[in-house]
């Protein structure tokens, strides 16, 4: 039987109200905010519901694009939320630049650690994250590192997915309610190849061409000399149009070959080989 719209709002409603129900058992609580779209509605619904206890912190890691923490900055602003921002340490730890295929668990764990005591200095024993039932599916090792600190994920326990989560971000207006999906920049790189700061920086400039010349939605693998281009497919003809320029100043950052992923932009890419693994 299909599901009308209604039934469809009803749903989200009661999703809703069962959020801010849990949201307000806590008194206070720390958001680890990224700026996108999923941390963003627990953080706004978090300071809605807990006013000035609510407590949203962005990590200026490295990892973080700075476009990404100028937004969070902003959107704290525009949202009259409760915002601090902290540099957490996962680039100083050997085992996250090894890059292993757990490293989002060492990512996460220096996260945790800092906002644990951040609420320990603050008095705040609780905090959220925005990981909603869709994440379940794939390759999430910080989720680990989320359990050994007893943190919260409201919206999957909630039952909302990604499509949930943007339609209530939309109702309540939220700026960045279809900003597309934005991993760490150690996500670019291929597992088992070490990670720096100024690789991580190289990515964040390509992928900053890529921005300046108005594509959507991509990623810039990095394979050493090699960038690889992860492009959506409605925008390939224009990459091509556009090839002599993003290959000189692309490779103007220290990359010797630029290439075209024919097979487009498909976020968690570098996951598909793990989960086919972990699925057999």
């Amino acid at each position: 039987m299909n599901t009308d719209l209604t039934e469809i709002q009803l749903d989200l409603h009661a999703k809703d109200k069962a959020l801010r129900a849990e949201i307000r058992t806590y008194g206070s609580a720390l958001v680890a905010w990224s700026g996108g779209v999923d941390s963003t509605l627990v953080a706004v619904v978090a300071s809605q519901e807990l006013g000035k206890n609510a407590v949203s912190v962005t990590s200026a890691s490295v990892s973080l694009k700075r476009s990404d923490l100028e937004l969070t900055k902003s959107l704290a602003e525009d949202l009259g939320l409760n915002h601090r921002v902290i540099l957490t340490d996962e680039i100083t730890k050997s085992e996250y630049r090894a890059n292993p295929i757990n490293r989002c668990f060492y990512c996460k764990t220096s996260l945790y650690s800092h906002l644990e005591d951040l609420g320990k200095e603050l008095k705040i024993d609780t905090i959220l994250n925005g990981t909603n039932i869709d994440d379940l599916v794939d390759h999430r090792p910080g989720l680990i590192a989320a359990d050994n600190f007893k943190v919260r994920s409201p919206l999957a326990d909630h039952g909302f997915t990604k499509a949930d989560i943007r339609a209530l971000a939309d109702h309540l207006r939220l700026p960045n309610a279809q900003k597309p999906q934005a991993a760490c920049l150690a996500s670019r790189v291929p597992y088992g190849s070490h990670i720096t700061s100024s690789i991580l920086r190289q990515i964040e400039s390509a992928e900053g061409v890529l921005e300046k010349y108005g594509f959507t939605q991509f990623r810039v693998r990095h394979h050493d000399d090699v960038a690889r281009l992860e492009i959506v497919r409605e925008e390939m003809n224009r990459a091509i149009e556009l090839a002599d320029d993003l290959q000189a100043e692309i490779k103007s950052l220290g990359y010797r070959f630029v290439a075209l992923e024919l097979g487009g932009f498909r976020s968690g890419s570098m996951n598909e080989g793990i989960i086919q693994i972990k699925t057999v």
